[in-house]
């Protein structure tokens, strides 16, 4: 019996020491960060519609999904996103569109006054993260203001040098974000003055 009590007390010790030693999960957010968005006028000239991102299936999920120099892609089991990465990267685009042209993200809110919608849809073609090297953002977007068929079509890649260590990546990827909702901010308020927008 004594041995018993000895043999299970010492289990109870290492259980104990492994889960000590267990490295603590992080999680990152891509919408923290990206500054307070300016307040919107009462009655904006015209709205955005932002539906939920398209990401590569390899990049969709929690764990953060990084390259190595040597070609090598690691799943890194306690570096997390908040939320799944098209989610994280649509909120991270709404807030800075918004801010930027001081309207409000109307997706699955219907609005009342009459006033102009301009949805924009967005697939992210790569999402890579190398960490001490860069964060990279290729994305293909269309305006469209609803209701019409004309539909502006552009590509923005933003390619982000980042120091060592997951916070300096994911500033990286949210620079990224940043001049990638520049761009889209920038073709809308063309639209919007009734010019002919282009692409950067």
């Amino acid at each position: 019996m004594m041995r018993y009590r000895t043999a299970l007390a010492m289990a109870g010790s290492l259980l104990l020491a492994a889960c000590a030693a267990s490295p603590p999960e992080h999680f990152y957010s891509l919408s923290n960060g990206m500054g307070v968005p300016a307040q919107p006028a009462a009655s904006p000239g015209f709205y955005i519609e932002l539906p939920t991102v398209t990401v590569p299936q390899q990049v969709a999920r929690y764990q953060m999904v990084v390259s190595t120099e040597a070609g090598r892609v690691d799943l890194l089991e306690h570096e997390r996103w908040s939320a799944m990465p098209a989610a994280e990267i649509s909120q991270s685009l709404s807030l800075a569109i918004t801010g930027e042209l001081g309207t409000v993200d109307v997706f699955r809110t219907p609005t009342t006054d009459g006033a102009p919608v301009y949805r924009i849809s967005t697939n992210v073609q790569r999402f890579e993260s190398a960490p001490g090297r860069y964060a990279l953002i290729d994305a293909v977007w269309s305006v469209r203001l609803v209701g019409s068929t004309k539909v502006l079509t552009c590509r923005s890649v933003a390619n982000e040098t980042v120091g060592a260590g997951y916070d300096a990546l994911v500033a990286g990827h949210r620079r990224a974000v940043a001049r990638i909702a520049a761009e889209m901010s920038k073709a809308i308020r063309g639209l919007a003055a009734g010019g002919s927008a282009g692409c950067q």
